[in-house]
């Protein structure tokens, strides 16, 4: 393992996907390639990053259910990207002396891919989203640990707001990236993951080795092949759980169609 990326670093692949949407795998596949660079964990918790994030906000995997959390990440005052830059290069790892792109994740940077578009003009970015029921699960299985409830509501009602808000930014994400993007689905990723690798390949052709078919260990919970999870965690919500998810996704049918997903009922 080669360390230390600054000088050799020509390029940025951000990653931006919804906490709980397959992001993790994604990165760790990214990180095989030979021309990849990693980071040891998440964009925004590696040291030295200089900007709001989930752990310093507080928020978790909630960072979208509120106007006012959104702000805090949109605020373009509270970044230093100079800096950043250089922690980022200082603590990335490469598996081979001709890595050259670095893959960076972290789900709240969604928020900010004008303000990344803008500060890294070599990047580009993949957008990818999960069925939004199977991302609340996700949450709603961290209960407490998930983050803070606004007052009066379930947490499914406040992550069916967070998912809400962070699949419209991927829709506005979708328009304003054009052809700096690739945009799929997780789904798509499980369902035909030799053409989502083609698809990446060709934004990026430094990835033309990538393989999405293999077993990678995720989060240090588990290690097998890629599979589409999503129908045993659906199958874990309650009635009352769907029920209040709906309230949420019922006002925003055409944006869940929009990325190919339909209401689940109780």
């Amino acid at each position: 393992m080669i360390g230390g990326g600054e000088g050799a670093i020509r390029r940025h692949l951000f990653l931006l996907a919804p906490n709980n949407s397959g992001s993790t795998f994604l990165a760790a596949a990214l990180g095989q390639c030979a021309r990849a660079w990693s980071l040891p964990r998440e964009g925004q918790h590696v040291t030295g990053f200089h900007g709001p994030s989930s752990r310093g906000t507080g928020t978790r995997l909630l960072w979208a259910a509120t106007p006012a959390a959104i702000a805090t990440f949109r605020d373009p005052a509270a970044y230093d990207w100079g800096r950043t830059r250089r922690a980022w290069h200082f603590h990335a790892r490469a598996r081979h002396a001709d890595a050259e792109t670095l893959v960076v994740a972290a789900p709240p940077f969604l928020l900010i891919a004008d303000r990344l578009a803008a500060a890294f003009p070599d990047a580009a970015f993949l957008i990818m989203v999960r069925n939004p029921y199977a991302v609340a699960e996700g949450i709603i299985r961290r209960g407490a640990e998930a983050g803070p409830v606004a007052p009066g509501d379930s947490l499914a009602t406040t992550a069916a707001r967070h998912i809400a808000a962070a699949l419209a930014a991927q829709a506005a994400n979708r328009t304003a990236l054009g052809d700096r993007a690739t945009v799929f689905t997780y789904e798509e990723m499980c369902r035909t993951p030799a053409a989502v690798a083609t698809r990446i390949a060709g934004l990026v052709p430094a990835f033309a080795d990538l393989e999405l078919d293999r077993s990678l260990p995720v989060k240090g919970r588990y290690h097998e092949p890629l599979r589409d999870m999503n129908a045993d965690q659906i199958a874990r919500l309650t009635p009352a759980q769907l029920a209040d998810l709906n309230r949420v996704f019922d006002d925003h049918r055409s944006l869940l169609g929009g990325f190919g997903y339909d209401r689940i009922g109780a």
